[in-house]
Order: C-alpha cells, then sequence, then structure tokens
C-alpha cells in the first residue's frame, strides 16, 4: 500500500476546502467557532478518498503509481472510484451527520432568534457527537448511511472517470495533462459528481435530521416516498445549483494539488 496519496489526498482536500468556503462554510462558522472541524474533516475525508482510490487502481492495473504513458481502462477508473467511496462513508457518515445537525439548529436559532426561550441543544461538535451517542447509541452517529452509501459509491465512480475520460480527450497520448486540462477535468468531475449525487444527498440529509427531535420517517424508502409526495419530484434537486457551481472551483483545485502534490512527494 501507497501512503504517499493519502498524504496528497490530506492536503489537496484543505486546499479545496479554503476554495470553497466562502460558499459552503460561512454559513456555518457559528457551530464550528473556526475552520479547524470543517479541515480537518474534510482533509481526511479526502485523504481516505483519494488514497483509497489510488491503492485500488494499482491494485486492478497492477502497477505501483500512477503512469500517463499507459492509463488505466475506464471500468477499472469506476471501479476503483466506487470502492473509495465505500470506504470513505466510514469515516464521513459521522461527520456528516454532526454537520447537518449543527447546521440546522443555527439556520433554526436565526430564524426564532425574537424568542428569547429558544436554545441551543449542541454546542459544538464534540458535545454534538457526545449527544447523540448518548440518546441514540453508536448506530445514531450512521443515521442515514444507507443514503450515503447509495449516493457515494457510484458517484465517486463517475466522479473519478469523468476527470480520467477528460484528461484523456484533452491529452495527447502518452502525455501528462497540463495544468489547464487537471483544472478543467477536475472542475467537471465536481459539478458532475455532484450532479449525480444531488438526489440521494437530500435524502441523506433528511434522515441525518430526524431523530433530533422527533422521528418522522421509517427509513430511506418512506422517506424518499414522504419528500416526493409532499414535495414533488423537484425536492431531489434542492441545492443542485449550489451544489454544482461549488464543485467545480473546489475540485479543480482538489485534483490539480493532488496531481502536483503527487509529482513532489515522489
Amino acid at each position: 500500500m501507497s501512503f504517499t496519496e493519502f498524504i496528497a489526498g490530506w492536503i489537496s482536500g484543505a486546499l479545496g476546502l479554503v476554495v470553497g468556503h466562502p460558499i459552503d462554510t460561512v454559513k456555518v462558522l457559528g457551530f464550528f467557532k473556526g475552520m479547524s472541524f470543517p479541515v480537518g474533516s474534510v482533509a481526511v475525508s479526502n485523504a481516505i478518498l483519494f488514497g483509497s482510490y489510488s491503492n485500488a487502481l494499482y491494485y486492478l492495473t497492477n502497477t505501483t503509481s500512477k503512469d500517463w504513458k499507459n492509463p488505466p481502462a475506464n471500468h477499472q477508473v469506476f471501479v476503483a472510484g466506487c470502492f473509495s467511496g465505500l470506504v470513505q462513508v466510514y469515516f464521513t457518515a459521522p461527520v456528516e451527520l454532526i454537520k447537518i445537525r449543527l447546521q440546522n439548529q443555527t439556520d433554526s436559532l436565526k430564524r426564532h432568534k425574537t424568542e428569547g426561550n429558544i436554545q441551543a441543544k449542541y454546542h459544538g461538535p464534540i458535545h454534538c457527537a457526545r449527544s447523540i451517542l448518548r440518546e441514540e447509541g453508536i448506530t445514531g452517529l450512521y443515521r442515514g448511511s444507507t443514503a450515503l452509501v447509495l449516493r457515494d459509491v457510484p458517484t465517486v465512480g463517475i466522479y473519478f472517470l469523468t476527470y480520467e475520460v477528460i484528461c484523456k480527450w484533452m491529452t495527447s497520448n502518452g502525455e501528462m495533462p497540463s495544468t489547464w486540462t487537471m483544472l478543467f477535468a477536475g472542475g467537471c468531475a465536481g459539478t458532475v459528481g455532484w450532479a449525480a449525487a444531488n438526489p440521494m444527498d437530500v435524502i441523506k440529509s433528511r434522515l441525518q435530521m430526524d431523530g433530533m427531535y422527533k422521528v418522522q420517517y421509517k427509513g430511506l424508502y418512506d422517506c424518499i416516498y414522504q419528500s416526493i409526495k409532499q414535495e414533488g419530484l423537484c425536492v431531489l434537486l434542492k441545492g443542485l445549483t449550489v451544489n454544482s457551481l461549488r464543485g467545480f472551483p473546489v475540485n479543480a483545485v482538489t485534483f490539480l494539488s493532488f496531481e502536483k502534490l503527487l509529482l513532489i512527494l515522489r
């Protein structure tokens, strides 16, 4: 197993978050109290994602490093991406649960700021995790994980496949893609990946919010049914524009920095 990709993924994830910070994290700084939690969690998640993907791809292609002169087949890229999407769920499920609940709490407090009797249930990410463990047990931290698996496994495969296909398309055979090619391919991968993930991301977020105050859904399929019944199919497109727009610059920087860091670290 090569650990270079995990290191490059950790750093590139942090850099990508800095780019996406104005769009994604400004609204939640109230409960993060700085960027330590989002930077740390996204960096670790990205390290797991890119590290697992790279090592799976090396295993499938029987190589020890990426070789642009002998690129992997598209089906190998997709399978390696699906594998890395599954692996990262074990880490991202609790993190996303905490983020969703704290973000919802912040939004609720803002909506009811004129009411003096509204109290924050969670005082930060650590307190939130402890409260969930105490009230719901270890399974509570993985609420919505089935939806997260259905979101990440296929879409991460699409994510990496989009990047590799565009790089091959824009680059002569046997040559390493240029900086601009990596930026463009990475940005497109982020946009396409989020477009594919958005419907299940909506369901995942609702399931993770369920149980904060009361249980509304019986499970994944009940959540999908009730959401569509109450709000129509368009409910699955909520947040699509913001996620897709944010996905381009964040992942353009993430992929470029990952590729360049691999060259430096080796």
